[in-house]
């Protein structure tokens, strides 16, 4: 079977590891020359309620990526506010790390890939393709798997935020996204709050030599700074455009808040420079993505698929969808879930295999299900959803789901008759060790 993911961020890099492991061969499609996308200046991860999920995930044999994280976290069990127990892993050495996981699967990853056409047999995708300046590249496949998320259109960041950001998708050089499902006839939803359309992008990386000697030491030690913003009394209304709702809290209006990712990650969709500069300790600020934080942020959440719990795409007989294509979900943790589990059911469709629906007596289940819900409603439509924060993360505590007990969280595991439901299909081994043996 050949299964094809198209988008290489977290939730594609997920995929593509859960297909390999059912036996599929994989190709893996991505439009930039790197991996990992917005994942690329992320960083924070196992932070409140994402503690849960990635240990579900975990026990569920699923966490390729959590251990990759985790071998690259440069802060572990940090609190910033309103976060508890959270890891920061190296934005600068990340990539390469999930780049050698991949291979060693033995996916096949193809950059600089811009898919932009689709060909149907009714309603069943047979290839998707390259625009002929960029090679006319024709990819067929059995199954697809799409996880080319919801951002990167300048001319949407132009008419609904403050302009291109000049951030690290970068559109210019290797074109904006093209959905998929829609190229499919998918009529996609999109997020609205208000007259915002979309959400902004959720924080900013300063250089880390632009900071004052006293808070690159205290980012190094701690891996957390907090610097209060002269005059400010937390009125604004910057967060709430936030794709991030989980820090739409007084004290990121009130403070600079800086996480240390390998770079300084100021935790706000925008900041004008001029203005930033008069923070003490950030005189000589200068941003390393997106360019132009001081004015706007990538747009997100224009073009999400309907689908149902198992992430297959509705009215397209062989797309499954993850990440921000499966919906309102934020976050490197929410990517890597829905990934996983859209990879796996990917297989197993063409395997004839009944698709898998994670219940929702784990947090993973309960989400996705959750925002599917919310997502016929207008309402719900206006809100963001991550393990982290805001009010899915409310919801998992009123409902008992957020547990930090690694045991606990494997016994809830168990019981749903998941345990290492993920793990590699028996007798499958990796293309990358099949080809090293012919």
């Amino acid at each position: 079977m050949k299964v094809i993911v198209i988008g290489g961020g977290w939730s594609g890099c997920a995929a593509a590891v859960a297909a390999a492991k059912q036996g599929a061969q994989v190709t893996l499609l991505e439009r930039t020359d790197m991996l990992l996308g917005t994942g690329l200046v992320g960083g924070i991860f196992r932070n409140n309620g994402r503690w849960t999920a990635a240990e579900e995930l975990i026990a569920m044999g699923g966490g390729e990526m959590f251990q990759v994280m985790d071998q690259e976290a440069v802060h572990t069990n940090i609190e910033f506010p309103g976060h508890k127990h959270s890891s920061l892993y190296n934005v600068a050495t990340i990539e390469p790390a999930v780049m050698t996981l991949l291979q060693d699967a033995g996916i096949d990853i193809v950059l600089e890939a811009r898919i932009t056409e689709v060909e149907m047999d009714g309603r069943r995708i047979r290839s998707v393709s390259t625009h002929k300046n960029h090679g006319n590249r024709n990819f067929a496949g059995d199954v697809f798997v799409e996880t080319t998320g919801t951002a990167a259109l300048p001319q949407a960041c132009n008419k609904h935020g403050n302009g291109c950001a000049m951030c690290i998708l970068r559109c210019h050089t290797f074109g904006t996204r093209i959905s998929i499902a829609a190229k499919a006839g998918v009529e996609e939803m999109i997020g609205k709050k208000g007259d915002q359309v979309g959400a902004m992008s959720g924080s900013c990386k300063l250089l880390k030599e632009s900071l004052a000697p006293h808070l690159r030491e205290q980012l190094n030690r701690t891996g957390v700074a907090v610097v209060p913003i002269p005059g400010a009394d937390g009125t604004g209304d910057k967060l709430e455009v936030k794709a991030c709702q989980q820090y739409a809290l007084p004290e990121y209006e009130q403070n600079v808040v800086l996480l240390d990712t390998g770079h300084a990650k100021l935790m706000t969709p925008y900041f004008p420079l001029a203005a930033l500069r008069r923070v003490p300790g950030l005189e000589h600020a200068r941003y390393e993505d997106p360019y132009a934080g001081g004015i706007g942020n990538s747009i997100r959440y224009l073009g999400m698929s309907p689908r149902d719990n198992h992430l297959k795409v509705d009215g397209v007989e062989n797309l499954f969808c993850g990440g921000e294509k499966a919906g309102l979900l934020v976050g490197h943790t929410e990517a890597v879930v829905t990934g996983v589990l859209a990879g796996y059911n990917a297989a197993r469709w063409f395997l004839g295999e009944a698709l898998v629906e994670i219940p929702t007596s784990l947090s993973i289940g309960d989400a996705i299900d959750h925002v599917r819900e919310e997502m016929k409603t207008e309402k719900g439509r206006s809100y963001k959803y991550t393990f982290s924060g805001s009010i899915y993360f409310e919801r998992m505590k009123e409902k008992g789901l957020y547990l930090t007990d690694v045991a606990e969280i494997r016994r809830q595991v168990a019981a749903a008759g998941l345990s290492d439901v993920f793990d590699w299909r028996p007798g499958v081994v990796p293309y990358a060790a099949r080809r090293a043996a012919e």
